[in-house]
Parts: structure tokens; sequence; C-alpha cells
């Protein structure tokens, strides 16, 4: 919104009054749950927006819904979706079984035949934290269900994993944890060290999201939504050191030898890495964020908005151990980095 806002476009919100204080000026509210979305069709009428962007779609139902509403009160409609779409994602997360998948993934990578993305408890947890997600979670048929209108075309954005300010997921805390907590050594499952995952910026995810909005090029296309370089997950946390001043090493662990509250159960030999290059060609998409300032303002969040996690997350004790268990000396620390 602030990016739409600073172009000078006119922006109303539909929500359930909870958004935050720090909207731009001059934004508009509509007030109202975005399950009962039909019975708002006036509403939508009186306001005639030229497109609309749905931030929360969650399933099948919704997506009906949706473009059932807003079939001749709008030009086009912008859909948030996810990587998770990806057959690569149902191999890594082990619900669907090889042959492992090429990289990067394209908007034309095959997409997943299993339907149910995350089990039951899985999905519960993610619910606790998302609170738009509903029991039919799957962005499979709600990106079909947005790009097969014929009187309404659709943009589809498929998202990575974002950090940043705000992050309900707090994805770079355990890792920042531990580097402020002067840890000498971080591990990492050695089947993971080298797996490559699609990450965003938060702001330059929205500016994403923003520019597919105002540009009619994008309508009937879908687009990934990743940052290049594709890190490795060693990588990625050096590179949080780096931003942290943290120097330590980070050493791969064998399976066998990783404390249980480090072990990682998808299968690491599956990377998730999503291709941009679409959305630059097409649109001529730029992160508005370098990679610098990106880690460092998340950084700053992180620490200031520490989660409430269990003491059991960080056993350093049962870490040290297995550092001891791998023969690590303290003055070959370096050298195994």
């Amino acid at each position: 919104m602030r990016e739409l806002a600073q172009q000078g476009h006119e922006i109303t919100i539909f929500h359930r009054g909870r958004a935050s204080a720090a909207l731009p000026a001059g934004v508009k509210h509509l007030l109202g749950d975005r399950n009962d979305i039909a019975s708002h069709v006036h509403d939508f009428r009186r306001l005639a927006p030229e497109v609309v962007i749905d931030l929360i779609l969650s399933s099948e139902r919704q997506a009906k819904a949706l473009v059932s509403t807003f079939r001749g009160l709008t030009q086009r409609i912008v859909a948030l979706s996810s990587g998770d779409v990806y057959r690569a994602c149902g191999i890594s997360h082990g619900f669907e079984s090889g042959p492992l998948q090429p990289v990067p993934l394209t908007e034309d990578s095959e997409l997943r035949t299993a339907r149910n993305t995350y089990g039951p408890e899985l999905l519960q947890q993610l619910r606790n934290v998302f609170g738009w997600l509903d029991e039919e979670y799957d962005k499979i048929p709600v990106e079909r269900t947005i790009m097969s209108d014929p009187k309404l075309p659709g943009t589809v954005l498929r998202l990575p994993m974002i950090y940043g300010p705000g992050d309900p997921l707090h994805r770079l805390f355990p890792y920042l944890k531990r580097m402020d907590d002067g840890r000498r050594v971080i591990l990492i499952q050695d089947d993971v060290a080298q797996w490559r995952g699609p990450r965003g910026y938060v702001e330059n995810v929205a500016g994403a999201i923003a520019l597919a909005a105002v540009s009619e090029k994008a309508a009937g296309r879908i687009y990934n939504v990743a940052e290049e370089p594709f890190l490795t997950e060693v990588d990625w946390v050096r590179r949080i050191g780096q931003q942290a001043g943290w120097t330590g090493p980070v050493v791969p662990i064998s399976k066998e030898l990783t404390p249980a509250h480090l072990k990682v159960p998808y299968n690491g030999q599956q990377d998730w890495v999503m291709s941009s290059e679409r959305i630059r060609n097409e649109l001529g998409f730029i992160e508005p964020v370098g990679s610098g300032i990106a880690m460092e303002r998340t950084i700053n969040w992180e620490r200031a908005h520490p989660p409430d996690l269990p003491g059991s997350a960080f056993d350093y004790r049962s870490e040290d151990q297995a550092i001891e268990a791998m023969g690590i000396k303290a003055d070959n620390l370096n050298r195994r980095q």
C-alpha cells in the first residue's frame, strides 16, 4: 500500500478492523469478513475498483467467491499464491515421490499432484500463525480459478519464503540468537546444508506486487517472485552472520549426530529455488531494497521483537556434545569453515 500510495493511486482496504496504524495517509477503509465477501457487493459496486489485490486467498471456495463477486465490477484481479504449488515442494516435504525436479523452477515447471499441501497437524500450527488459512488450503485450485474466468483477467504471483520486519515466523531468529549468544559454531544437518530455497525481503516482495497491480501487461500472467542469487542454507547463515557481526564457522553435521531440536524433516536433496526472470524481463522488476539494507532491517527488527520460544529450542549443551562428538577442536574450526 505504501508503494501504491507513493505512486498516487487511490487505495481502499477491505479488512476486519485490525489494520496497522502505520497505513499511508488517504487510504480508505471498508470493514467486513472476507469469508462473507459476497454480502458487500453493493459496497464494491459503488467503489468500482480498477484492480483488486487479494492477499489472503486460501482455497478454491474463496477464489470462486472472489471471482463471482467482482466479475463485472473490476478490470483485473491480482492474487497472491505460493511457491508451494510446485511438485518440488511436495518432494522436499516428502508427500510426493521423485524424481527430483530440475531447478530453478519456472512458471511452467511441474505442479504438485497431491492435494492438501500440508498435513492436518502442520496446517493447524500454521493457522495459529496465519489466521486467514482455512481447512481447505491449496493454492493450485486458487490459481486455476483466478486464471480461468474469460470475463475477468487475473494475475498470479507465486511468493517465496518472506523475511523482514513483521515476519510472524521469525525465520532469522534461531540463527541470530545463537550469534548474539556468542555461540562459537552453528550446526546444520548435513543433508540440508546445501539446500536452496526461495527467499524474498518483505519490501521487495511488496514492490513486485505493486508493480504487477499497475502493469497492464501482467494480465493473464503468472509470476514467480524470489531474490537472487540462490543461497544454500550454509551461505544464508553466513550472510546473516556477516551483517550481525558474527564470524564463527557454520558446520554441517551428520543426521545421526544432529541434536533432536536441530533435526530437519524435509528432503534436502530437492532444491526449491524459483526463477524470477519472467517478472524481471516482462515488467522490469528490480528489488528496491538492496540485500545489505534488507538484512540489516531484518536483524534490527528480530532483536527488538524476539519470539517467545521454549528453551529447548536452544539446547546448547546438546549442541556442544555434538560438536565434541565430531571431534572438532577450537583451533581448527576456522579451517572447517
